[in-house]
């Protein structure tokens, strides 16, 4: 596949997304910064900065500027306040000024805290998204939402900072445990199930092919959702009417990843299971066609994604929902009245919730 690029096309600061195998290796060409940039801090986790840290400090100092290299702790557990003031005294000892930038490398957890950090570090500057997880390159890297958890929810804190451009190199997804490679077609199936079902019969056609990381499959699956993903945060950056529908899976998957601890699930694993619990709740409320939590069990399972198993009380995972940052009036949900076609609901009444909970142990 040749390189492709998105165009995320907000009115103020449109941005593209350069999606495709080794990208990486002309990173320079695909940057620009700020004429008087002098910095560029690079947040990143391991093994990812042994694997292509020298990389990105080679480009970015092709482009005149000194580069700092911040290594932070991987995974949901250390996307904490404690970990973003550790960043925040690094940034301060640079120092970085508000025509630097921040460099994102690495998958969501880096993605996330790199974009907060820049979003209020000297009142905000810029950042440049490398996502190396497919998780990030068909889905976190782009929009602007950045953030970190609390124990009592997950990005309880957290700002808008869209990128000045994000740079998805498809080939850093061959170096993925197949573990994160699996989790990231449960965030990339979601987006053929609100809107491109020609993605989902990709998946479902070739789930084998997009497990194992074949090119030219696995290329066209990020495009394709980063795709829907621009149209949408174009249209609704904020998340005040279409954007919701990003958040399919998402209310149980949240609730899910709080309550069983961040390190049981990955993000995209939680998200396979709330796509299960919200199809057979759309099902439950005569909002979805019959057949649709089946075909979900099914693509998921192919890709080799929970869909059941779920240890957790109903009653905590409601609790959970109901702290949820969207949850206005009562726990919204969005549900699929069919492949391709997504909608908010007014909130259910909790006996049925608890029974599709119920149905994921």
């Amino acid at each position: 596949m040749s390189v492709a690029r998105v165009r995320v096309a907000l009115p103020d600061r449109p941005y593209d997304v350069v999606v495709g195998p080794g990208v990486l290796r002309h990173l320079s060409s695909h940057l620009t910064v700020a004429r008087d940039a002098a910095n560029a801090a690079v947040i990143t986790v391991e093994p990812v900065a042994t694997l292509y840290g020298s990389r990105v400090v080679a480009a970015l100092q092709q482009l005149g500027l000194e580069t700092h290299t911040i290594v932070v702790p991987d995974g949901e557990a250390a996307k904490t306040l404690a970990t973003l003031d550790a960043v925040y005294h690094r940034l301060a000892a640079i120092p970085l000024g508000r025509s630097d930038v921040v460099v994102a490398l690495g998958g969501g957890v880096a993605g996330d805290l790199a974009g907060f950090a820049a979003a209020t570090w000297n009142r905000g500057v810029a950042v440049i998204q490398l996502p190396t997880t497919l998780l990030a390159q068909v889905d976190a890297a782009v929009g602007g939402k950045t953030g970190v958890n609390l124990p009592e929810g997950k990005n309880l804190i957290g700002a808008f900072h869209q990128p000045s451009v994000v740079v998805a190199d498809t080939e850093t997804l061959a170096t993925l445990a197949l573990r994160d490679r699996r989790a990231g077609l449960g965030e990339a199936a979601k987006y053929g199930f609100i809107e491109d079902t020609t993605l989902l019969e990709l998946l479902e056609s070739r789930p084998e092919a997009a497990v194992d990381g074949d090119s030219a499959v696995i290329s066209e699956v990020v495009r394709r959702g980063v795709s829907v993903k621009a149209r949408i945060v174009a249209a609704d950056e904020r998340e005040t009417g279409e954007r919701a529908l990003l958040n399919y899976g998402h209310t149980f998957a949240h609730a899910i990843e709080a309550v069983t601890g961040y390190g049981t699930y990955r993000h995209g694993e939680a998200v396979a299971l709330g796509m299960v619990a919200a199809a057979r709740l759309g099902e439950r409320l005569g909002v979805s066609d019959r057949g649709l939590a089946q075909r979900t069990v099914s693509v998921l399972q192919r890709l080799g994604l929970p869909t059941a198993g779920v240890r957790a009380d109903p009653a905590q995972l409601w609790d959970a929902m109901t702290r949820d940052k969207k949850a206005k009036g009562g726990v919204r949900f969005v549900l699929c009245t069919r492949p391709g076609h997504a909608v908010v609901v007014d909130p259910p009444e909790r006996h049925i919730v608890d029974g599709v909970l119920r149905s994921l142990g």
